[in-house]
């Protein structure tokens, strides 16, 4: 098939680098003629582990190809994928204007019958303003659909090459047999395509965001009630997990939810919610716990360590809002060192592939190691944000040494307390009881 995919950011590279693994002719339009040019040098503009060496591999072979000619992608394509950004409003409602606009362009530029389909996180009813974009500059039969991404970062490749399930939104049972046979060959182990109208597929995937949110902003109450009562919250969240009802996945405790999906998302639907006059209190919930959250960390070093912190050095492990990615959108690890500094801190941080994305927002008001041992040395505290493997199975006698005080503030829990409290060190982490060197841990 010959496909244009409008919009070659996350969402956009990642499905025309797919889509042509699998033998369609994709062609990705962008306006920005910057990042067409990189693309087209195989430069990837965000880390996403094996995009880079799939985008090489499908230009090689002449299945995928680059360009600034909208107009001219979507008169060579049948199909037109919309991954245009969807970015918030002031009032946490997605921004269409993107999404509109390029409905608009393919309108103009149609030669005969298409089918759009939305691959942009859009609130329930863009459908139809969609279709009304394309067909206020076309007399061309335009077949409107909602196909939602599911796409975990860092984890992109496999969740479109292997999907839980794949949701099409259609008007017409043309396009949802098209998209079918487009899709059939991600779910030939029997995974299902699940073939719905257009308002359904928008509302399943703010529905699913919105949930697994809740799940760990639920977790993370349930850590506070751990911390105050002295119980592990480890052993609940076996305990709740074990439920076949309720499931494992999304209930470890931490510091929070970050990233571009779920923050946007969930104030996305319930300020769709509240437009419509449902009630929306339990997402309102979910997003207060979770602001509440990310600052957990640096109430812990305010109690450890005091309100006033000049003269004290903190080191970060990890920047990212989650491992295997370089996003620190909406990232907890912000939240805790603008804390620091505004507190008079010295801040000195290690992330795998981040640093570059810490120095843009954070420019240099703090400091950036290559190595993680190096930010340790002389440092008041280790704090982690970030569940990188490399912070895993660390040679804790070489930490214990470079510190200026042993102490450990895990936002991830990464280490079991007792042999933190063996290997002599303080620590701190979410839901369980403080392990003190000398002390019960």
């Amino acid at each position: 098939m010959r496909i244009a995919v409008v919009g070659t950011g996350y969402v956009g590279l990642t499905t025309g680098a797919c889509l042509a693994e699998t033998g369609n002719d994709v062609i990705c339009a962008d306006i920005i003629e910057e990042k067409v040019e990189a693309l087209e040098r195989g430069e990837i503009p965000f880390y996403e582990p094996g995009l880079a060496a799939l985008v090489r591999q499908n230009v090689a072979e002449g299945r995928l190809s680059f360009t600034t000619d909208v107009a001219g992608a979507v008169r060579a394509s049948y199909i037109i994928f919309i991954a245009v950004g969807t970015p918030p409003d002031e009032d946490g409602s997605a921004d269409l204007s993107a999404v509109v606009e390029a409905a608009a362009g393919i309108g103009r530029a149609m030669d005969g019958e298409r089918i759009v389909i939305t691959k942009s996180t859009v609130p329930v009813g863009t459908a139809r303003l969609v279709r009304e974009a394309i067909e206020a500059e076309t007399e061309h039969r335009v077949r409107v659909c909602s196909n939602p991404e599911f796409l975990k970062e860092g984890a992109a490749l496999s969740d479109f090459r292997k999907p839980d399930r794949v949701v099409i939104g259609v008007d017409d049972p043309v396009a949802g047999e098209v998209l079918q046979n487009l899709y059939a060959p991600f779910v030939r182990t029997g995974n299902e395509i699940l073939v719905m109208d257009t308002a359904a597929a928008e509302i399943t995937k703010y529905a699913a965001n919105a949930m697994l949110a809740t799940r760990i902003s639920f977790m993370n109450t349930i850590a506070r009630l751990c911390e105050r009562t002295g119980a592990d919250v480890d052993m609940v969240r076996l305990g709740v997990g074990s439920d076949r009802r309720i499931g494992p996945t999304f209930l470890f405790p931490g510091v929070g939810y970050g990233g571009s999906c779920f923050p946007k998302d969930v104030k996305a639907l319930a300020g769709t919610m509240k437009r419509l006059g449902v009630d929306c209190s339990i997402l309102d919930a979910v997003e207060s716990v979770n602001e509440s959250q990310k600052r957990l960390l640096l109430e812990l070093v305010v109690e450890r360590f005091g309100e006033t912190l000049h003269d004290r050095t903190f080191a970060v492990w990890g920047l990212a809002f989650k491992p295997n990615t370089d996003d620190m959108r909406a990232a907890p690890s912000l939240v805790t060192i603008r804390g620091l500094l505004e507190r008079g801190a010295r801040v000195v941080a290690h992330d795998p592939v981040a640093m570059h994305e810490a120095r843009r927002i954070l420019g240099d008001a703090i400091e950036y190691r290559d190595q993680n041992y190096d930010v340790l040395e002389g440092a008041d505290a280790l704090i982690i944000h970030t569940e990188w493997h490399p912070y895993r199975h660390p040679d804790f006698p070489r930490m214990r040494n470079l510190l200026g005080e042993p102490v450990i503030l895990d936002g991830r829990n990464l280490y079991a307390p007792a042999a933190m409290r063996d290997l002599g060190f303080e620590y701190h982490s979410v839901g369980r009881r403080p392990a003190l060197p000398g002390g019960a841990g």
